[in-house]
C-alpha cells in the first residue's frame, strides 16, 4: 500500500532531487525520496546490528582493525 503525504524540503534539495529525475538517475521525485528512506532504513538496521555486536562481544580493539585493513590491502 502506499500513501500520498506532504513534505517540505529546502529548495537546493528539490533541485538536486528534480535534476537526478531529469537525468534519469530516478524514475520520479517520489522514487528518489523512497529510494533514500530506504537506504536511511538499511542503515539504521546496520547501526542496530553492530551496536548489538559490541554489547554481545565488546568493541573491536586496535589489533583487530589492524588485521582486517591487513587483510583487505589498506595498510
Amino acid at each position: 500500500m502506499t500513501q500520498k503525504i506532504a513534505v517540505s524540503l529546502p529548495d537546493e534539495q528539490v533541485s538536486s532531487i528534480r535534476r537526478a529525475v531529469a537525468q534519469g538517475r530516478a524514475a520520479s521525485v517520489s522514487g528518489y525520496i523512497s529510494a533514500a528512506v530506504a537506504r536511511a532504513e538499511r542503515e539504521d538496521g546496520l547501526t542496530e546490528l553492530l551496536d548489538d555486536l559490541d554489547r554481545e562481544l565488546g568493541p573491536v580493539d586496535d589489533a583487530d582493525l589492524a588485521w582486517a585493513d591487513r587483510a583487505l590491502g589498506l595498510a
